[in-house]
């Protein structure tokens, strides 16, 4: 069965799909709500890349300037090359991806673009995204990986994240965009080649990513944004009955210390309102946004994820875990996705 998934991705992302138009969902969503740096950005990569785009969300961290990225199923380049400009030429962009078509189209496109941005700091490999190791990445050799609605086509999702913590530095983070559903996708829709081509059939149950996440290594994943997805009228949708499907992006952290639960140490942090596009408020995830000036009480295991992180300089830190004053209020067990049909900000 792994064969026949590898080689169904590869034919219908290298010879089914000519362009993002394609699709059978909206994935591919407006880019009127990208920061104005991203927006710049992309206007500077050429038009046969971004043609060639099938991402869900936008994974495009702030404070990136100098970072090694990795990009996994890079596909034609498009996020690659807009992180180009954004890591600057101290940085590094390396995109796997194991589709032919699409990988010829990024690796045309690399003098093209050294030459617009003035520097040329991207590779592409042809590698499985299971298997970084055979791809000859070093342990702890990236600051930073995302993922643009492609770990969902993988067979083996928990390698994907292995390997990804595996290849992270101490302090460095995953964040991705993907697609999960409300409940887990049965057996003759995951097996079906057009519903898996579109990122539907290898959908991941929300909660059962979670677990997943967390046996590799990820103990707080972090949920950005998210949006639901509208797949076509006629038998696709008919055959989903009343499965709900999701466009989600998540942040997770490489850091040694975090916890399973929200632990209260009394610890407090300030925003310095310094990072590039958010001079007032700086959104964590979705359930974090810190004022500039202002002192906000949060978990030990936020407290960890500025202080450890590129994030540290912009803010100021109070406080340490001599003393537990027992847990945060957390979270149930509800779905955290949004239900609402307007797309969320920051999605491309």
């Amino acid at each position: 069965m792994a064969l026949d998934i590898e080689a169904g991705v590869r034919e219908y992302y290298g010879k089914t799909l000519k362009s993002g138009a394609d699709l059978k969902t909206d994935a591919c969503c407006s880019t009127a709500a990208m920061p104005k740096n991203v927006r710049e950005a992309l206007a500077k990569v050429n038009d046969e890349v971004t043609a060639r785009y099938y991402g869900c969300g936008l994974t495009i961290p702030g404070e990136l300037s100098g970072l090694n990225v990795l990009d996994l199923g890079s596909g034609s380049g498009r996020d690659c090359y807009v992180l180009s400009q954004l890591v600057g030429p101290a940085g590094r962009v390396t995109g796997v991806d194991m589709t032919d078509e699409q990988l010829a189209v990024a690796q045309g496109a690399r003098a093209h673009h050294a030459k617009a941005f003035g520097f040329g700091n991207v590779e592409f490999i042809k590698g499985d995204i299971q298997r970084l190791d055979a791809a000859g990445l070093a342990d702890a050799s990236f600051d930073l990986i995302v993922s643009n609605c492609v770990i969902n086509l993988a067979r083996d999702k928990e390698a994907v994240l292995r390997q990804a913590r595996r290849v992270l530095k101490e302090g460095g983070e995953m964040y991705f965009s993907d697609v999960y559903a409300d409940r887990r996708v049965p057996e003759d829709l995951r097996s079906d080649p057009a519903f898996y081509g579109e990122c539907l059939g290898g959908a991941l149950y929300w909660n059962d990513f979670l677990a997943l996440a967390k046996r590799a290594g990820f103990a707080d994943p972090r949920l950005v944004e998210s949006r639901p997805l509208a797949v076509d009228a006629g038998p696709m949708r008919e055959r989903a009955g009343h499965i709900r499907f999701f466009s989600a992006t998540y942040r997770l952290f490489k850091l040694e210390g975090l916890e399973p639960a929200c632990e209260d140490y009394g610890q407090a942090v300030k925003y310095k309102g310094t990072l590039e596009g958010s001079p007032r408020t700086f959104d964590l995830d979705g359930g974090h946004a810190f004022e500039a000036g202002k002192s906000t009480l949060v978990c030990g295991n936020t407290f960890l994820m500025l202080e450890k992180s590129r994030l540290a300089k912009h803010f100021d830190f109070f406080g340490d875990t001599a003393t537990h004053f027992g847990i945060f209020p957390c979270c149930g067990a509800e779905m955290p996705f949004s239900t609402k049909q307007e797309a969320a900000g920051g999605c491309c």
